[in-house]
């Protein structure tokens, strides 16, 4: 049979569509399945990533347990922080640079966070809350009500006006996240510039001050987790040096009975004539009795971690002088921006001198007015038993990125982790330098 030229031009029409559409649905297809692919690979990068951050909380937990002892702050060179591999993904452990000039300050550093160099939300000062960036006298206040069990908080009535309504808590914060409720926050108060928490200003986020650095809000510089033992590993108390006969035990222990005699009697510690014995010193601060005491500082370094000034079996809110951040310093009785700078400058410069709290009389002075304020209370120490370690990771080519926050515990003999926060919405936060080296050179 015969088709005429039109009938034929027709058919190759139509066959040319029916081509069209059959190679349209192999391309659709074929992407679909690529993207499937790509999806699947994303998925199992990201299941990489969650066993490398459990992986590194357990890395974690081995480091503490192991160098972590008497409250010591692990040393960075113990320990891995930087692209430690597991398998085919890799974690960071973002921390902090608290020196005053930092080397590179558009760089996250890497490390765990000490959580004894941060002011204690439940047991801090309106004096030394009101140091604090972005703080205010009303928010100050509005803290105190929160934790306050008096019930007697002028800021109540502001709770009740919210919609919904809700309650002042009138007790102890149990998380920072309940900084949200308090009234007067807000996201910047809060966070600052710094709105992923790494350290830095990232290059999607802006300075509200103007300079290249993060300017952070309180959730840099505060924490509820600082608590020291006033116990020994065997569980007994640590020897209170308000009373003498077990002072002159772990002194005679230490220094012999002749050094023992002459540090008990500079301290007031000597019986009078007759009956009635002078009454004995009361000392509101290990830092008070060791400036009171004429030991040298490498004496009191001997008895430093068995003294204690208090009969509970914890010590909250004391700051490690041999951690804390120049804007956490300044906020201590007694101390300012300048004192603070000569605290970290002295630190900067003599790092094998930071045994014990002694340093800072030599730091600051012993007479000075800073040393004079500062030992009126239990106020300082350099023991740490909290530790954050804020881990992120990738799996294979840089994909998968995830990222949570732990809290560990050690004031109990063991390891126990307290807080577990999941950070992975706030983007990427291992800075550039990251980014460009594990995960643009892994996708070429």
């Amino acid at each position: 049979m015969n088709f005429r030229p039109s009938n034929r031009g027709s058919v190759l029409i139509i066959v040319l569509w029916v081509t069209f559409g059959l190679v349209s649905m192999a391309l659709y297809f074929a992407n679909s399945m690529a993207m499937e692919l790509r999806a699947a690979d994303n998925r199992t990068a990201g299941l990489a990533a969650d066993q490398a951050i459990a992986g590194a909380a357990r890395y974690v937990g081995s480091v503490l347990t192991a160098y972590a002892t008497n409250g010591m702050v692990p040393n960075l060179s113990e320990y891995q922080a930087e692209a430690v591999p597991i398998g085919d993904a890799l974690f960071w452990i973002i921390g902090r640079d608290n020196s005053l000039t930092p080397a590179h300050p558009d760089r996250v550093s890497f490390g765990l966070v000490d959580e004894a160099a941060k002011l204690n939300l439940n047991t801090a000062s309106t004096n030394a809350l009101n140091g604090l960036p972005r703080m205010t006298t009303d928010l100050t206040a509005a803290i105190m009500d929160w934790r306050s069990t008096n019930g007697s908080g002028a800021s109540q009535i502001n709770y009740a006006m919210q919609t919904p309504s809700y309650q002042c808590k009138q007790a102890p914060f149990e998380t920072l996240d309940e900084l949200r409720l308090v009234y007067g926050t807000s996201l910047n108060i809060l966070a600052g510039d710094d709105v992923n928490r790494n350290g830095i200003l990232d290059r999607n986020e802006k300075s509200d001050t103007g300079i290249s650095q993060a300017s952070p809000g309180l959730f840099e510089y505060v924490t509820i987790y600082s608590r020291e033992p006033n116990l020994h590993s065997d569980g007994t108390l640590r020897t209170n040096v308000n009373t003498q006969a077990p002072l002159r035990a772990l002194l005679q222990s230490r220094f012999g009975t002749a050094r023992a005699a002459q540090i008990l009697n500079r301290l007031g510690f000597r019986q009078t004539p007759g009956r009635n014995p002078a009454p004995p010193p009361t000392f509101r601060s290990l830092l008070q009795f060791y400036v009171r005491s004429g030991m040298t500082a490498d004496e009191f370094a001997q008895i430093s971690h068995d003294a204690t000034v208090s009969t509970a079996s914890y010590t909250r809110g004391r700051v490690n002088i041999n951690t804390a951040s120049a804007t956490v310093l300044a906020c201590l009785p007694g101390l300012d921006a300048g004192t603070a700078q000569q605290v970290i400058n002295y630190r900067q410069q003599n790092p094998n001198n930071l045994g014990s709290i002694a340093w800072i009389v030599d730091a600051l002075g012993a007479s000075s007015a800073a040393i004079q304020t500062l030992q009126t209370g239990d106020y300082i120490t350099t023991q740490s038993y909290q530790f954050t370690a804020d881990i992120a990771a990738v799996g294979q080519y840089g994909r998968g990125y995830r990222r949570v926050k732990f809290v560990f515990d050690i004031s109990q003999g063991t390891l126990q982790i307290v807080y577990r926060q999941d950070l992975s919405r706030l983007g990427w936060a291992l800075g550039n330098d990251v980014r460009q080296t594990w995960v643009a050179k892994a996708t070429l």
